[in-house]
Formats: structure tokens, C-alpha cells, sequence
């Protein structure tokens, strides 16, 4: 007599593969599409601006490493200046990276507690939350601000550029993320009093 395959068996495999290849279909789409569809003109002007800068910081960075790297090995030469290019680089990528994901609201955060917090007071403790964050980010640019002012004028070793010029970035970043908060809690708010006046969600 031959054995039926077990609910464990080789049947399960099928299925398995189909929700593995249905999940990979969903992630390639979600990577594919465009993460500003359906956003105002204005708002896709800003987030493509902040996109490029970020994306030809990015390809500065690979460039230089790159290169570096095939000079020390093939030329047994480093340029004494790539560890500085890079160095001075990252808090631009960073901050470009920052705004960007609060604009898109691809900003990491685990709602796990939040959900448990009974519904009338959820709409209390998102704008505190908001709050919180605005006001940390404005006071990292407000001491970014102090921190150029101070040490600005120094200039790197090797380039012969200002510190400024890459720790301006801190202030630019966390002012942009800050009023990306702002932006989002206008939105969310508008949204959560809407959805309170249609019996939906409390404000």
C-alpha cells in the first residue's frame, strides 16, 4: 500500500512556494513604485530635489571608495584626500535620508504599544509624540547651528575645504525633518478630526 502524504508532506511544499513568490511579488512592487504617486506637485518638487542631492552624494561616495581602493591595490597609491571626501559626505547622505523618510513616512516605528492604548486617548498621545519629535529636531539644529558657528571655520587637512561645508548638514537636516514632522502632523490631524466628524477616528 502506498503512504497518502501527510498534512506535513510534499502537498505543503506547493504552497509554500506560491506564498513565498506572492510576497516577493509584493515586496518588488511596493521597491517599484513611486513613492510620491498621489502627492501634490509641490511636494514631489521638494522630496525630488532632496532625492538628487542625496542620490549625487551617494554616487560621490561609491566614486571616491572606489577608486581609492583600485588605486591602493593596482597602483600601491591611496589618495590622502578620499577619507576626508567621505567623511565630510556622510552627514549629507544622512540628512537627505532622514527627511526623506519622515516626508514618505518610511521612518521606522513600531506601533506595537501604541495600539494598545485605549482609542479615545490615541489621538492625545500621537500629538504629543509629534510634538516630541519636532522639538528634539529643532533643538539638534539650534545646537548644529552653535556647533557651525564654532567650528565651521576649520578647515580639513587634505581638501582644504570648511568643516562647515559638511557639518552644515546637521542644521539643514534636522530643521528639514522638523518641519516634515510639522507638514505630517497638520496632515495626520486633518485627518483624524475628518474621520471624528464621519464617526470615525477621535481627533
Amino acid at each position: 500500500m502506498s503512504e497518502q502524504p501527510g498534512p506535513g508532506g510534499p502537498n505543503r511544499k506547493p504552497d509554500t512556494d506560491d506564498i513565498a513568490g506572492q510576497i516577493e511579488k509584493a515586496t518588488r512592487s511596493m521597491e517599484l513604485r513611486d513613492p510620491d504617486a498621489g502627492l501634490p506637485l509641490s511636494d514631489r518638487i521638494v522630496n525630488r530635489i532632496v532625492e538628487i542631492v542625496g542620490v549625487t552624494v551617494l554616487v560621490a561616495i561609491v566614486a571616491v571608495v572606489f577608486s581609492n581602493a583600485v588605486s591602493r591595490y593596482a597602483l600601491n597609491y591611496s589618495f590622502a584626500w578620499a577619507e576626508e571626501i567621505v567623511q565630510m559626505s556622510m552627514p549629507w547622505l544622512a540628512m537627505t535620508g532622514v527627511f526623506l523618510s519622515v516626508r514618505r513616512g518610511t521612518m521606522i516605528r513600531i506601533e506595537y504599544f501604541f495600539e494598545k492604548i485605549p482609542w479615545r486617548w490615541q489621538g492625545t498621545v500621537a500629538r504629543f509624540g509629534y510634538a516630541v519629535n519636532v522639538g528634539v529636531l529643532l533643538l539638534m539644529a539650534w545646537v548644529s547651528v552653535d556647533f557651525v558657528r564654532l567650528f565651521g571655520g576649520d578647515v580639513a587637512l587634505y581638501v582644504q575645504i570648511p568643516t562647515a561645508w559638511s557639518t552644515s548638514a546637521l542644521v539643514f537636516g534636522a530643521a528639514g525633518a522638523a518641519m516634515a514632522y510639522l507638514a505630517e502632523f497638520h496632515k495626520e490631524w486633518r485627518h483624524r478630526r475628518h474621520g471624528a466628524g464621519h464617526g470615525g477616528m477621535p481627533s
